[in-house]
């Protein structure tokens, strides 16, 4: 009820808060040890559900909107996600090589639930599952609501309700994507990713295309990750 009321109250609140919530449990993720990553991300998916629900009232542009348009874009990050993977150092090479931070003496182990729990064991398949659904129907409504809806119109204007959605801004638009992107270790391809959504919901003037384009790429690249391997991806 505290949540609900401060959403009714503060449209910043309504669009902020559970963003900042989700990524505090993502910080969680490994720090109490190995397991605690898998536990962590089914935890955060769980309370990025309840929060969805919460908000959802109090955000008039947090609507799915299914278009050929979306599934376009969709489709065509997760490609150029994989596809320029081998072609760029990834952000915590760069921080290395910049000496923002230090090379660890064991490599970390990637996001694979079978080194966790046993290859082909049940609650890696759990955890996989959960992985594939919370990313592709969570988080791209939170990251939407936060990067796309809240952040772009905001540093255009503090009373960002009054800025429509379709509304290209120049600084805003390289400003809110080269934050999602350094959200990202794929920084190259989440700042590409960043101006494919934004670009998205300028010419359709509205977000929901956005969500469902970005649940789109996290389920096939969730898909690619797991018939492929290709565990470095989560």
């Amino acid at each position: 009820m505290f949540l609900r009321k401060q959403f009714e109250k503060s449209p910043v609140a309504a669009r902020v808060l559970p963003f900042a919530i989700f990524l505090l449990l993502t910080f969680g993720q490994g720090k109490f040890g190995e397991g605690s990553r898998y536990w962590f991300y089914l935890a955060k998916t769980l309370v990025g559900a309840w929060l969805l629900f919460e908000m959802r009232p109090f955000v008039t542009e947090l609507r799915c909107a299914f278009s050929w348009e979306a599934v376009v874009v969709g489709v065509g990050v997760c490609v150029m996600w994989v596809g320029l993977d081998s072609f760029y150092p990834k952000l915590s090479e760069l921080g290395v090589k910049f000496g923002l931070s230090k090379a660890a003496a064991t490599p970390a182990l990637p996001w694979n639930p079978h080194l966790q729990f046993g290859e082909g064991a049940s609650l890696a398949w759990l955890f996989i599952a959960v992985r594939i659904i919370g990313s592709s129907l969570v988080v791209p409504a939170l990251e939407e609501v936060f990067f796309r809806s809240f952040l772009y119109r905001y540093i255009a204007k503090v009373d960002f309700l009054n800025v429509s959605l379709g509304q290209f801004l120049a600084l805003p638009f390289f400003a809110a994507s080269t934050v999602f992107a350094f959200e990202h270790e794929e920084w190259l391809a989440g700042l590409l990713c960043g101006f494919a959504y934004q670009g998205l919901v300028i010419w359709k003037k509205r977000l929901g295309d956005a969500i469902v384009a970005h649940g789109i790429t996290n389920f096939l690249l969730g898909v690619w990750v797991v018939w492929k391997g290709a565990w470095h991806f989560w």
